[in-house]
């Protein structure tokens, strides 16, 4: 055993022998871009027929941590990404390229792929059809761009393992979240949100990941949405989360993006299903633009994660386990103890009126009005017809008034039934990953089932959403009673969160008493049966007597710092090339001997857009804008753009340079 142990983590054995005594881990970490098409794709998020991509704003990431226990080998690996969701596809095509690469090193059971829930990416990259309705089917080019990103961060943490140290602190931030269902959360027993205190949930969570020393890496949990950019927004970003991490990673950290050594900061979510960063409860707030909030609460997460970072001094110690199952929870059976006296059971899927009303961030339900299925090519594929609810499953969901029935939807459920429930453990933390949206009260009551299964085997329990598939929200029993948004959103019925609850149990007195548990039902496998009615790149143009990359609009001559540069280049489709861990532009300066790159399209301070001049002839415009910060250096600087243009005689796709005048900044 600890030959083959030696084999697979390259280690000498003294070495190994001296961490096992110190209860040290191996620890490693890595990130990649995810980015998937940044124009003419709908937007995952909103569910909002019509707000499709149209250039970059910062690209996202995955970022990616393994820990392992040099004593056994046992490891677990831990990816946040700035997306809307993971959904169980994702995850499937995830797990199946590890094991091709890895074997059983890396397996469903011990990789957690969580989302950060930005609403701001490019979406169709689910297997099932209520996710993909407003991108018009599902878009393969996104899909790859997710996986290979995810698998590429975890290749890297993988090569990157090394001994180290993991320090945890936890605090309170006040600031960033709001309440948006109030009125359902004080359903809940009078008791029990006295005993909490406040309506939102205001715990953060921070590991601190070191060497000898050097800092390496941080992973800080904090439950608030990623809705800080609006439902008008046609740029990919990251949200407020995605810009805490690049505050840190590239601001203070001085990292490029280019280098596996730079510092890995994720910043994930927990609990987050009624939690706005929203403050003003009606889609702004603290400011009225959505780029000032996005910076604004991203800040105040950077803030509070930075400050308990910093005085973080307690070191896990223990070992490296895990537990994973899957559930079919549209048939649970939940036992009268953990009902309301009577033995009740979960329901197939399905969406109540006020999912179609929205919430206050102005999210709501489009593209799927009954009677009004014409417009969307995807609902014809479909069938057409929505297929109604029957009466037993109407019964099963009250109160809730029933608007589709995603569950019974033939030949298949339009969302998935079938879910991975997941408890990591480093020393004495837990890490419960949840396939949806938890309010903060249900991941509170989560938090406490597993606390008290693990019993003092574990003294900190953190509960991650959003992770490894995707089946909606969850909500108490007395939250689901009042029917808001999230209740409506609540897939299984009434009695969701008991059913979790109750598989969360099972996985944790499991871990404590070191037995195993059956894997449960596998997921259905729809990889091969996904279609889409997407537009493909039918060819690219300029107008005549202009050449791809010539700039349109050139920059003024000179700006002082604190100023906007506005250039533009007829250029062709982004579809053509994601430029998948590159840049669609930089901002150069020239140092005296060669042109240096002081930001691209990952950097907060660069806007691309792209817009559409001529869809008959296929013209195009990429239109670059650079905020100059004000530490910027003084000196000669010039923008430049990286293209690729469709031939629409032999279909074959050529890139192009496209550079700016040079322009000083004073």
């Amino acid at each position: 055993m600890k030959r083959t142990l030696q084999a697979v983590l390259g280690i000498p054995m003294l070495l190994l022998a001296q961490m096992a005594s110190a209860d040290s881990y191996l620890i490693g970490r890595g990130m990649s871009d995810i980015t998937g098409e940044a124009a003419e794709v709908g937007m995952m998020g909103y569910a909002k027929m019509g707000q499709t991509a149209a250039g970059i704003h910062m690209r996202q990431r995955a970022r990616a941590f393994i820990v392992a226990d040099p004593g056994n080998g046992q490891r677990v690996v831990f990816v946040n990404n700035d997306i809307g969701m993971v959904f169980q596809g994702v995850q499937q095509a995830v797990v199946k390229r590890l094991q091709a690469k890895y074997g059983n090193l890396y397996t469903a059971e011990n990789v957690v792929l969580a989302a950060t829930h930005t609403h701001a990416g490019p979406g169709g990259f689910s297997h099932y059809a209520l996710y993909n309705f407003t991108t018009w089917g599902f878009n393969r080019a996104t899909f790859e761009a997710i996986v290979s990103g995810i698998v590429e961060a975890i290749d890297k943490a993988h090569r990157n393992l090394k001994p180290g140290q993991i320090h945890i602190n936890q605090g309170d931030l006040l600031d960033a979240s709001n309440n948006r269902s109030l009125p359902a959360y004080e359903r809940n027993p009078q008791p029990e949100r006295a005993r909490w205190g406040l309506p939102i949930d205001p715990q953060m969570t921070v590991l601190k990941f070191s060497r000898h020393g050097d800092e390496i890496g941080a992973i800080s949990w904090f439950p608030t949405h990623g809705v800080s950019m609006k439902n008008t927004n046609h740029l990919v970003s990251p949200d407020n989360k995605g810009y805490a991490a690049w505050r840190w990673e590239h601001e203070l950290k001085g990292g490029r993006y280019d280098n596996d050594e730079d510092f890995v900061a994720a910043f994930a979510q927990t609990n987050a299903g009624d939690m706005t960063p929203n403050l003003n409860l009606n889609g702004t707030g603290p400011a009225n633009d959505e780029f000032d909030n996005t910076r604004i609460i991203g800040e105040r997460q950077l803030k509070k994660a930075l400050a308990l970072f910093q005085t973080a001094q307690e070191s896990l110690n223990g070992p490296v386990d895990y537990r994973q199952q899957y559930i079919d929870m549209s048939n649970v059976e939940i036992p009268a103890a953990m009902a309301d006296g009577q033995s009740r059971r979960t329901c197939p899927a399905a969406l109540g009126t006020a999912f179609a009303a929205g919430t206050e961030d102005g999210r709501g339900l489009d593209g799927m009005s009954e009677g009004d299925l014409k417009g969307n090519p995807f609902y014809r594929f479909l069938g057409g017809v929505i297929t109604p609810a029957p009466q037993w499953v109407h019964d099963c969901q009250a109160p809730k008034p029933i608007l589709l029935a995603t569950g019974t939807q033939k030949p298949v459920p339009w969302s998935p039934e079938v879910l991975p429930v997941s408890i990591l453990r480093i020393g004495q933390l837990a890490i419960v990953a949840g396939p949806g949206e938890f309010t903060i009260m249900a991941g509170r009551r989560i938090r406490e089932t597993v606390k008290s299964a693990l019993g003092d085997a574990v003294k900190y329990v953190v509960f991650n959403g959003y992770a490894n598939a995707y089946s909606g929200y969850i909500t108490t029993p007395e939250e689901y009673e009042a029917q808001h948004y999230e209740g409506a959103s609540t897939h299984f019925g009434k009695w969701t969160l008991p059913a979790y609850q109750q598989a969360y149990f099972k996985l944790a007195t499991a871990m404590r008493t070191g037995s195993s548990v059956p894997p449960g039902p596998q997921p259905r496998d729809l990889s091969a049966n996904q279609m889409s009615f997407q537009t493909g790149v039918v060819l690219d143009n300029t107008p005549i007597g202009k050449q791809f990359g010539q700039a349109d609009q050139q920059p003024d001559a000179a700006y002082l710092r604190g100023g906007r540069v506005n250039v533009s280049f007829w250029t062709g489709h982004p579809k053509n090339n994601l430029h998948r861990n590159g840049t669609f532009l930089q901002v150069q300066r020239w140092d005296g001997s060669r042109w240096q790159v002081v930001a691209d399209d990952g950097d907060w301070s660069t806007i691309y857009r792209w817009q559409r001049i001529d869809p008959v002839w296929g013209t195009s415009k990429a239109v670059i804008s650079w905020d100059i910060p004000l530490s910027a250096q003084q000196g000669s600087y010039r923008i430049v753009h990286f293209g690729d243009y469709k031939n629409g005689w032999n279909g074959k796709i050529h890139p192009f340079t496209g550079v700016s005048r040079s322009f000083t900044v004073q």
